[in-house]
């Protein structure tokens, strides 16, 4: 459909007014001798309006005259009448040359350069290495070497295990991936404490002493495996009078998986009666050619003929070719015409909504990993707001509550 319109921009295109006895007879001879035809819309009777290439006005005319039907010509748009305008301003004309012309040398350097991927080394690094190696701001596309850059990151930077230069217009990206580093193991003593309020289901212990076990109610804060692992209790012998020395605990740096039933709650409302803005079908579209931050509109520059309405954008890119792309960008603004309507959804519609939204709003809690066991919908009295139905959602779920917390001995 892109293509179908920019072909008719390029090579010129018509609207017009076709009146007479018999228009369909019109439209239906056109369509058989390959004629295209398009936007047709009905003006009254015996009126129709429509679109067509500028080459098959003449072959309409013969046409118009076999079923005595006559048509008048409403609007001439398209590159060949645009140009046509121009011959009028020369200076206008000259004016856009020379800035096409001073928009593609200026895309001929690379004027930004991105560094992505990295995390442990600073973007300024790798750009002083790239710059040695001859890729810096204002140099020429061509003349970058993307795989003498990629070496050079390689291996001047210990820490990149690869790296990557691409060019996409006058914008240069580096991509780096770090190697891996294993992290140190943390000897610090450390306690597993609970992130939040629950029952405990279970406790995994794989370093350290628990302090709480299935069943228990536990609030935030609350040690849950200690890294405080107290001395065994040595069997007395009968008879055995030695004094007892006070041992120290071992301290270790606690770990362990340690989960919960969690509750979570979230409402939802929804109207009985709602408004609702829907699409009419009807749209009108505008285009245009965007040169970086200057914008040239080539078609539909009339105000929009609708009072609601709604905007799409679709932005179309030359393609590349070497690597080198022109900023130069078809955009196609899509204006969709809307209309208020009014939807019953009953008292049981509205329940459903109101669950469906509580639902969402109690999971947004949800960490990743909770298992949820149970869910519960109950509903909540409006007050004095008639005709809106709410609801209360309540989730039960099971996810590890422990966090690790460093502590001095």
């Amino acid at each position: 459909m892109f293509l179908f319109k920019l072909t008719s921009f390029l090579i010129g295109y018509v609207v017009i007014d076709v009146r007479g006895d018999a228009p369909e007879k019109f439209i239906n001879m056109a369509a058989s001798r390959g004629l295209y035809l398009w936007n047709i819309t009905r003006l009254g009777d015996g009126a129709l309006r429509l679109r067509t290439r500028i080459d098959s006005v003449r072959p309409l005319r013969h046409i118009a005259r076999r079923t005595r039907c006559r048509f008048q010509i409403k609007t001439r748009r398209g590159l060949p009448f645009w140009l046509a305008r121009l011959r009028h301003r020369k200076f206008l004309a000259a004016g856009f040359i020379v800035f096409v012309g001073a928009m593609y040398f200026l895309s001929s350097f690379a004027w930004f350069l991105d560094v992505k991927g990295n995390q442990r080394l600073e973007a300024g690094q790798i750009l002083t290495v790239a710059k040695d190696a001859g890729l810096k701001r204002g140099v020429l596309k061509w003349r970058i070497d993307e795989a003498a850059v990629e070496a050079a990151i390689e291996e001047r930077l210990p820490l990149v295990a690869w790296a990557g230069v691409s060019v996409k217009g006058t914008r240069v990206i580096i991509e780096v991936a770090e190697k891996v580093v294993p992290d140190a193991i943390d000897r610090r003593p450390a306690h597993v404490l609970a992130r939040k309020s629950g029952v405990i289901s279970e406790v995994l212990v794989f370093e350290g002493h628990p302090a709480v076990k299935a069943g228990d109610t536990v609030m935030r804060g609350q040690v849950l495996i200690s890294g405080a692992i107290p001395p065994p209790e040595e069997p007395k012998q009968p008879g055995d009078r030695k004094l007892e020395t006070a041992k120290k605990p071992r301290l270790v740096h606690a770990q362990g998986i340690v989960r919960a039933r969690i509750w979570y709650e979230g409402r939802g409302e929804a109207p009985v009666v709602e408004t609702l803005k829907k699409p009419t079908g009807r749209q009108r579209s505008r285009y245009s050619i965007k040169f970086s931050d200057k914008e040239i509109i080539l078609a539909n520059t009339r105000k929009i003929p609708f009072a609601s309405y709604e905007t799409e954008i679709y932005i179309n890119k030359l393609p590349s070719w070497r690597n080198m792309a022109l900023p130069v960008e078809v955009v196609t603004l899509k204006y969709i015409e809307m209309i208020e309507t009014t939807e019953d959804h009953g008292s049981s519609g509205a329940r459903r909504l109101a669950g469906e939204k509580a639902l969402a709003e109690a999971k947004k809690e949800l960490p990743a990993g909770a298992r949820i066991l149970e869910s519960r919908l109950e509903d909540v009295h409006a007050g004095n707001q008639g005709g809106l139905v709410m609801v209360k959602a309540t989730l039960e779920a099971i996810e590890d509550i422990g966090r690790e917390e460093i502590f001095s001995p």
